[in-house]
């Protein structure tokens, strides 16, 4: 019999090839993940995708023009495209932030360790990439709770022969998970400064899973020294149509709340900003037009560095 199964191929190009159900699996979200990376080794990794439901992680795949992605991810995404037509530009210009900040860090400030929750499905060049292309022993440990970017993870973040990095399989709103979690523990130094990236997965939680708590508790058992990069969706821009995407994401069973500056304020209180303080992401430290020449209600995103002192 021919076990049917989902198949990834490491590299840069990686794609979705199929995804039937398991047998004796009745539940159309029920498959095996084959992986088979770029020695030609499979490996096989049971997993429930859900790919009958969109996933934020999956959507966002979709904006930035990715292939990992599922007929419900894809309907979501136009929907979601639909209630706010620059999506896909405030996307890419977020994913820029994140490139900056870890460049930033990296280069001006010598950091070398970093914990990024809500990593996604892998867009290269990765958190790692951007930190090990200036300290390549750099450390990265990525952390999200989609069993898709778990495969991919596993295939595409390798580090640098002189770095470390490592995937673990946990939910932001389980922080104590996180930092007891063998993979944070074995990869990085917790004695030592550790950038703390939390890059559009803030607006997925909402208030009654009391974020500020989650970050603080993080922050908490970070050394002084380590930063905290963040972005999150705000309606300040754009209220009626950031409104209606949330709404959108809601309608199909994922949290969605945008928040105000004032509110993203609050993740930063106690922590020291590194200019320009928070700003829509496409004005923090913009080096290229492709940012110089957005307007904020086109991006709607907050962005924020700052330092635990």
């Amino acid at each position: 019999m021919t076990v049917p199964m989902l198949v990834l191929f490491g590299g840069a190009d990686s794609t979705v090839r199929s995804a039937p159900r398991a047998p004796g699996c009745h539940r159309p979200w029920c498959e095996d993940i084959l992986l088979i990376d770029s020695t030609s080794r499979p490996t096989i990794i049971p997993t429930d995708l859900h790919t009958d439901r969109p996933h934020s992680a999956r959507m966002y795949d979709y904006f930035l023009g990715g292939k990992d992605n599922f007929p419900a991810d894809r309907a979501a995404a136009e929907a979601a495209k639909a209630a706010f037509p620059q999506v896909v530009t405030a996307a890419q210009a977020n994913r820029r932030f994140l490139q900056r900040a870890v460049g930033f860090l990296a280069g001006e400030y010598g950091i070398d360790q970093f914990l990024d929750v809500g990593t996604g499905i892998p867009t290269r060049p990765n958190l790692h990439e951007v930190a090990q292309s200036v300290i390549p022993h750099a450390a990265v440990v990525y952390v999200d709770n989609d069993p898709l970017v778990l495969a991919h993870a596993r295939a595409l973040l390798t580090s640098s022969p002189q770095g470390r990095t490592a995937y673990l399989d946990c939910d932001l709103l389980n922080p104590e998970r996180i930092l007891s979690s063998s993979e944070v523990r074995d990869t990085l130094d917790l004695s030592r400064p550790v950038a703390l990236t939390l890059i559009a997965v803030l607006h997925f939680a909402p208030d009654e899973a009391d974020p500020l708590a989650v970050v603080g508790r993080l922050l908490e058992a970070l050394p002084s020294g380590s930063y905290l990069a963040l972005s999150q969706v705000t309606a300040d821009f754009d209220e009626g149509s950031i409104s209606l995407l949330a709404e959108t994401y809601r309608e199909r069973g994922i949290s969605a709340q945008p928040r105000s500056r004032a509110e993203v304020a609050r993740f930063v209180e106690g922590l020291e900003l590194v200019e320009p303080g928070i700003v829509a992401a496409h004005r923090w430290r913009p080096d290229t037009d492709l940012d110089r020449g957005l307007r904020d209600e086109q991006v709607s995103v907050w962005a924020a560095l700052a330092r635990k002192p």
